[in-house]
């Protein structure tokens, strides 16, 4: 787990699954969600790593929210949950309007292809289902 001095409440909030936290942040004004933390994480990205669904769900809910920001290594929400297989994450990010299955990091490895490694095929699947997700992209 990467721990960072410069994270946000609502970033620690996204990390950790805290829904109630998270309502309560996101209805202040003030709060912008795409903040990025010292290593280049926003609260999505957070809560998309730890299959914090009900978290991403909010996030997403809310207009401002770039769900293809990356992380210091152009690590994506998508990828992160695609490496670590989570399924229902994964989906529900797919079905985001704007999301791009084929950004790859810096080291020109996509979504599909962290996905290739995780615990389950399916997650695997359902990129390859999104019409966008370049099987031959490294």
């Amino acid at each position: 787990m990467v721990e960072s001095k410069k994270r946000t409440p609502l970033s620690w909030a996204a990390g950790e699954g805290h829904d109630e936290v998270m309502k309560l942040l996101l209805g202040c004004q003030k709060v912008n969600p795409n903040l990025t933390d010292e290593v280049g994480r926003t609260p999505l990205l957070w809560a998309a790593e730890r299959c914090h669904f009900g978290v991403v769900q909010l996030l997403l809910g809310c207009e401002d929210v770039n769900p293809n920001i990356p992380d210091n290594i152009g690590r994506t929400p998508l990828s992160r949950a695609a490496e670590e297989g989570h399924d229902d994450v994964v989906q529900l990010l797919l079905a985001q309007e704007g999301v791009n299955p084929d950004i790859p990091d810096y080291y020109g490895k996509t979504p599909l292809w962290w996905a290739s490694f995780a615990p389950n095929k399916r997650t695997a699947n359902l990129l390859q289902a999104r019409q966008a997700a370049n099987p031959d992209a490294v």
